[in-house]
């Protein structure tokens, strides 16, 4: 700062020394010292331009010049604080929403997988008469191994469904297991952190024997070990068998990504039973590696002309017809269902509306603070400031107040992306999302944006203003613009279209969300609590774990004290935990075994109880009962979609006492009863054709034994008393049954209702918030602009009332003028709306995208909202004084 003072000081000394050099000569030439003064300061001009000129000839004066516009622009700034903070907090709401939005896109659409180039990683799929097949027999791998060209590698991994426990060194752990081949993480390109990883077998990467070994995430190593590092080598214990660590993945490295428990990976073996196409075969997902410069679209040309060869393999003409063609998806590209891209992308839409009607809104705020400082501006261009300085200072405020706006905005991202944490979690699947690198880019991207849509517009036109008329006694009577009130009423009018159409979508999703609660689910919700249980199914190997386990911890549970009913589920209607499909595989060939081949189911496994607990209603014979044992002849419960799919007659008569399928080979199955139809998926999904079988008639060996315990099985409780009375009843009755059962999570059926209201309900209530502040913003605006222009005319106003205007006709000179503003915005905002709906379609229940009556409601809402902000300002013109208006002038 002293290096640039001492340069101006140069220059005024310089200046100095050539005025009172000419001084000199002109006194000599005989002039008086006062003539000679004022004839050289005339000959010599502005003294301040030419030291701001020559200024400006420096190396780096932009950046002093910077510097002074930043201390100015905060003192003026703080000189209106209220002014300051009114456009400092329209801005954030649109950089906060934007920001907010942009964080759960980034997170879940746009995050970059933890591998090696994870463009070129492939998942190759069957796809057939039943759609697409995302598992493969291992002969059909092999084949694709064997004959495909366009990839480096392939490897192949298997789910392990059942509940899988890690013995750490201080508890045991449950954690997420995937069977992979030896060469799974060489296809990822992941090179362990710790240890070596799985040794690859010279002869077959994926049918070698790689022994007993397994990779630790780095969660399980932290989380289980407390990171220690000599844990390569040692022995863990993994569902009661031992495994030998060979490698730690580095942290963030998850297989299958995105998962959210901790995980380990253990050596896969291909054995004898894979020698074989049977359904009973296991089943592989395969991941693949395309070669550097093999486009996805080459590759699956390729796989096209191989799949025909494979399915002929198939000596079932259907099973081969499920196979016929080939589907290859980038693996990024399968994380996301599509559902969740339109809803996350309409909110970023929502959000972007948002944030342009803030900046359309502070626009205007700005060409009236231009307004105001019309005088302040004028006397500066008199001293010599150019328009381009003046635009500069001004461009230099509209950034100060963006800054400032997006720090707020970045609090208020954070703050909705913790209101809607929940909402994240169940349909999005992802939690702990904070605003990373990349969001804080785009933020500061959009806040330079801002400035410039918001004060880019105002500086120019505040900046070629004419100097005179402001000057003069009156100036800013005088230099209030006509054509500058015409914009900013054709910006009032672009905030109400806008702000309408976020209103439309947000009533259309609020009827939805409606039409949802008001849908019949089939079954009971109060006073119902669910509990999902994972069970140590390794201690049960060679026991029934359904007589050992689950029927015992039922009758204590039912036993206890405030419990009403109580049954046991495979999954609880609307959940998510474990959901059965069952398939017919009717022998020959004749057109109704097609038709039922072509049939799938949901299967439901639950205990006699269900219906006390549930209330479900019977169309016709009769639910479980304490009759049907494990002994007693096979029981079966279809629904009312079942029948009319499998029977096509639609008469639940004739469905009952029908043989459907067998337990065993000598224990057939028969249909006793056709339930009423419930929701099974969610709300907004019709039922689904559906089969019940009793847990109490499951025995190991029989069919469904399997599923029914390798996935979670749901405790159901009615009872009256509070959650937090009976929870740790149950709890304490679990721990006693298996220590791990203890910490199992209850969630009131209620909950479970409201969550599969998924994105309909997250977008529901993100438009509501979206749409609100729009209203806001837009009312700000317009009462903005009509108090504007009762300061502007009240000395018009002051006459019309001295010459006898009644009070009603000054109410109605303003809201004549506000409701001009408010009609052309609404109409705009219609049309807009008819077009915009149909982006919101796909979320739709119980409303059409056109709704008359929502679009109407929404108008009359504005409207009357409009005219209400407007009649403030209207009775503040009716109240004037003539005599103090006049005065004034």
């Amino acid at each position: 700062m002293r290096f640039w003072h001492r340069r101006a000081d140069d220059i005024d000394e310089e200046i100095a020394t050539h005025i009172a050099m000419d001084i000199e000569a002109r006194v000599g030439r005989g002039e008086s010292p006062e003539e000679a003064r004022r004839a050289a300061m005339r000959e010599f001009g502005n003294t301040l331009l030419v030291r701001e000129t020559a200024r400006g000839m420096w190396a780096g004066e932009w950046l002093e010049r910077v510097m002074q516009d930043g201390r100015y622009a905060w003192r003026q700034l703080m000189r209106s604080p209220g002014f300051s903070l009114v456009v400092i907090g329209t801005l954030a709401i649109g950089l906060g929403a934007t920001a907010a939005m942009f964080t759960v896109v980034n997170r879940v659409l746009l995050e970059t997988l933890p591998y090696r180039e994870p463009n070129r990683l492939v998942l190759i799929h069957a796809d057939g008469r039943r759609g697409e097949v995302w598992s493969a027999p291992w002969l059909d791998v092999q084949m694709w191994r064997q004959q495909a060209r366009s990839f480096e590698e392939i490897a192949v991994s298997r789910n392990d469904f059942a509940a899988t426990f890690l013995e750490g060194q201080s508890a045991t752990q449950r954690v997420d297991r995937m069977w992979v081949s030896a060469n799974m993480f060489r296809v990822l390109g992941v090179t362990p952190a710790m240890g070596h990883g799985f040794n690859i077998p010279a002869g077959d990467p994926i049918t070698g024997d790689p022994g007993d070994v397994a990779v630790l995430s780095d969660a399980v190593w932290r989380d289980s070990f407390g990171a220690d590092r000599s844990i390569v080598g040692r022995a863990v214990t993994i569902s009661g068998k031992s495994f030998t660590v060979v490698g730690v993945t580095p942290r963030g490295i998850v297989f299958p990504a995105r998962s959210q428990q901790p995980q380990v990976w253990t050596a896969l073996k291909i054995g004898p039973e894979d020698s074989s196409r049977e359904n009973t075969v296991p089943i592989y997902n395969t991941l693949a590696r395309l070669k550097d410069g093999v486009s996805l679209e080459a590759a699956t040309a390729e796989m096209k002309t191989i799949q025909p060869g494979v399915a002929k393999q198939y000596k079932d003409a259907f099973a081969s017809s499920m196979v016929s063609s080939i589907i290859l998806k980038r693996y990024g590209a399968t994380l996301v269902d599509k559902d969740v891209q339109r809803s996350l992308l309409a909110l970023l839409g929502a959000s972007a509306l948002l944030w342009l009607i803030s900046c359309v809104n502070v626009t205007g705020l700005m060409l009236a603070r231009g307004t105001a400082r019309q005088r302040e501006i004028a006397v500066r261009g008199a001293l010599g400031a150019s328009r381009i300085r003046i635009v500069q200072q001004l461009m230099t405020e509209g950034m100060m107040l963006s800054l400032c706006a997006a720090a707020l905005g970045l609090l208020l991202a954070v703050g909705l992306l913790q209101m809607f944490s929940h909402g994240l979690v169940t349909q999005l699947h992802v939690q702990g999302i904070v605003p990373d690198w990349r969001v804080i880019a785009t933020l500061l991207a959009l806040t330079f944006l801002s400035a410039v849509m918001a004060a880019m517009w105002p500086a120019i036109s505040s900046a070629r203003a004419s100097i005179e008329p402001a000057l003069r006694q009156g100036g800013a009577q005088v230099g209030y613009s006509r054509s500058r009130q015409r914009v900013q009423m054709t910006l009032v009018v672009t905030q109400i279209s806008l702000s309408l159409v976020l209103l439309v979508g947000c009533g259309l999703l609020l009827r939805t969300i409606y039409s949802l609660r008001h849908a019949p689910l089939g079954f009971r919700t109060d006073n119902i609590i669910v509990g999902s249980m994972v069970a140590p199914l390794y201690r049960y190997e060679d026991r029934d774990i359904i007589a050992t386990l689950y029927k015992p911890l039922l009758e204590r549970v039912k036993a206890a004290p405030g419990i009403d009913a109580a049954t046991l589920m495979s999954d609880v209607p609307l959940g998510v935990n474990f959901r059965l499909m069952f398939s017919f595989a009717p022998e020959g060939n004749s057109a109704e075994a097609i038709r039922h081949r072509d049939m799938t189911a949901q299967a439901r496994i639950v205990g006699p109880e269900a219906q006390q607990v549930f209330g479900f209603h019977m169309l016709r014979g009769r639910f479980f009962n304490d009759k049907d044992t494990a002994g007693s002849p096979g029981a079966i419960v279809v629904n009312r979609a079942f029948v009319d799919q499998y029977y096509q007659s639609g008469d639940p008569d004739k469905a009952i006492g029908q043989r459907l399928l067998n337990f065993t080979k000598d224990r057939p199955g028969t249909v006793v009863g056709v339930l009423d139809d419930t929701r099974q998926v969610s709300v907004a999904q019709q039922s689904l054709p559906e089969i019940e079988v009793s847990l109490a008639q499951i025995t190991p060996g029989a069919r469904f034994y399997v599923p029914a315990t390798r996935g979670r099985m749901s405790l159901a409780v009615r009872s009256a008393l509070p959650t937090s009375v009976i929870v740790p009843r149950i709890k304490e009755l679990m721990r006693a049954a298996s220590p791990e059962l203890e910490n199992t999570t209850f969630t009131s059926m209620t909950q479970i209702v409201e969550d599969t209201y998924g994105n309909q309900q997250i977008v529901a209530r993100l438009l509501v918030c979206f749409g609100g502040s729009a209203l806001l913003l837009c009312l700000s605006g317009l009462y903005g602009l009509l108090s504007q222009v009762v300061t502007q005319r009240t000395r018009e106003i002051g006459v019309r009332v001295a010459l006898g205007a009644r009070r009603g006709q000054v109410i109605w000179l303003v809201l004549r003028q506000a409701g001009r503003m408010i009609v052309v915005g609404t109409v705009t905002g219609v049309a807009l709306s008819w077009f915009a709906s149909r982006l919101v379609e796909s979320f739709l229940y119980g409303v059409r995208p056109h709704d008359v009556l929502t679009m109407g409601g929404v108008a009359v809402l504005l409207v009357g909202s409009g005219l209400a902000a407007g009649a403030v300002p209207a009775l503040r013109a009716a109240s004037i004084d003539p005599v103090e208006a006049l005065r004034a002038e």
